[in-house]
This record gives C-alpha cells, structure tokens and sequence, in this order.
C-alpha cells in the first residue's frame, strides 16, 4: 500500500487541505493519506498554536467521512525537534508492508535542498508535489527528478492564518472548514 504523508500543523485544517489530499488520492496512485499533525515545538512560543491532541481531533474530524484520509499522531512520540527523515525511519519500522511518499506544495520544494538528509529522502521516497502560488524558483536539480513527481492540483490559497484571524475578527469562517471541525471551534471558543 501506498502511503502519502501530508505534513503540518493543522491549526486548523481547512478545506483547502482536504481538497489537496483528495486530489493526491484519486489522481495518483497514492492509495491513502495521512495527515500527519505536527507537535509544538516546546522550544517555539507560539499561542495561537492549539494543543496537539485538539488539533489532531480536528483532522479526525474532517477525515472521518473519508475511507482515504486518515489523521496520524505519528510524531508526538518522537524526539523534539523532530526531523522528516527520522519520521521516515520510524514509519518504516512500524509498519514494512507500507510505502511512504511524501506531499508537498511547491514552495517547500524550493527549500528542499536544505532539509536534512534530503537525498536519503529521494533515494528512498517518492515525492509529490502540488502547484502554490509562490514567488522564487525550484532547484533545478529537482528538474525531471524520477522521485519528484508535480500532480496538477487545485492552487488552494487559504490558510489557516487567515482563518485564525478572521475568526479573532468575529468573521464568518465556516464556508471554509469542514463541518465537524467548525462545529468544534465553535463550541471551543478557539482562536477568539
């Protein structure tokens, strides 16, 4: 089974996520999604960031629906800061039978270059990029890369900065979140 693992906060997952990771699964041959919710760093002060278990319950929320999309608190056991590759590591361990790829918008590409063990990375993984309005250009050492594959997906341009501030803003945000997961910033009081 093919695994791509979509990094981030999710804090909170919108909409725009759920479209990039559902596009990832049905127009590659990636057979499943996991969002992988990334723990605070206890070094970083950072309040507008929920607590990991509140923001893993989020994507529990907005996957729950879908067979192809699930969360993962893969990382909130690891060693901090944690690096990709030794996510990479452990999942393989855990579980041998699976192949892990990775997702990414084309903006983390550009600094691909500078992530630890990167070509550990591409030797052992795939990677799968989506389109990102961004400014500067890719390596071009990533140029026809056989592990670098661009999937022509939605340019998704909300973020969950947005979100927090118009939620702070008194704004309405639900056209923009899952269902189950507004209902929960709501009845939370998240982010006002």
């Amino acid at each position: 089974m093919k695994i791509g693992l979509y990094f981030g906060s999710f804090n909170p997952i919108h909409i725009g996520h759920l479209v990039i990771a559902n596009h990832m699964v049905e127009h590659s041959n990636l057979d499943k999604i996991w969002f992988v919710v990334t723990p605070h760093n206890p070094f970083k002060k950072k309040s507008s960031l929920l607590d990991n278990y509140q923001r893993l319950e989020m994507v529990y929320r907005a996957t729950k629906d879908y067979d192809t999309l699930s969360p993962s608190d893969i990382e909130f056991n690891l060693p901090q800061p944690n690096y990709t590759i030794n996510t990479l590591v452990h999942l393989e361990e855990k579980f041998p039978d699976y192949e892990f790829c990775l997702i990414m918008g084309e903006d983390n590409l550009k600094s691909f270059h500078k992530w630890k063990n990167y070509e550990l990375i591409l030797e052992n993984h795939d990677v799968y990029v989506y389109p990102r309005l961004s400014e500067g250009k890719v390596e071009t050492q990533f140029d026809g890369h056989k592990k670098i594959h661009h999937v022509h997906a939605p340019i998704m341009e909300l973020s969950s900065t947005f979100i927090r501030n118009s939620i702070k803003e008194n704004k309405n945000v639900k056209p923009m979140l899952p269902e189950h997961v507004w209902e929960y910033l709501d009845e939370m009081n998240f982010y006002k």
